[in-house]
């Protein structure tokens, strides 16, 4: 016989059980922070936008001038400027805000442009970052009138 003192069984026939530590406390999704830039939100806010039928283009006639002479330049890092242009997002822990100004094709009703840019943005921000979008404020700045030219000045090179 083993005697229970030395072993630390009890007089009971019951099996041993040994406490188990969890190391680390908690689902992985609670163990550090997660942030996002307000230059990421803005890229998915721009690209989303600009998938919806009647918008022509994102931005100002003047941000849109310097950003096609941008484009142009060698260096002028037009790709991540012409994605943005027109956005602003301001990205707190846990909700984010957005401000877009957006050019509409002639023709298309402005009301109906603007509620679908936004579903579409509010969609696309939720679903990638799990931000709560709280706002997304459209200023529409220009309307592409059919006959009208690109107002992207030409290229002095041919």
């Amino acid at each position: 016989m083993v005697d229970s003192a030395l072993s630390g069984d009890t007089a009971s026939d019951e099996p041993r059980r040994t406490s188990v530590t969890k190391r680390g406390g908690g689902a992985p999704a609670t163990r550090g922070r997660t942030t996002i830039a307000d230059g990421v939100v803005e890229k998915i806010a721009g690209l989303a936008a600009r998938d919806v039928v009647g918008v022509h283009a994102m931005g100002s006639g003047l941000s849109r001038t310097f950003g096609a002479v941008r484009d142009r330049v060698p260096g002028g890092g037009g790709g991540k400027a012409s994605v943005t242009r027109g956005v602003k997002a301001e990205v707190g822990e846990v909700q984010t805000a957005l401000d877009l100004e957006i050019v509409v094709d002639y023709g298309v009703s402005i009301a109906d442009v603007a509620g679908d840019v936004r579903g579409n943005v509010i969609a696309a921000v939720e679903r990638m970052t799990g931000l709560e979008v709280v706002e997304v404020n459209i200023a529409v700045s220009d309307v592409k009138l059919p006959d009208e030219e690109e107002d992207e000045p030409e290229s002095r090179l041919q």
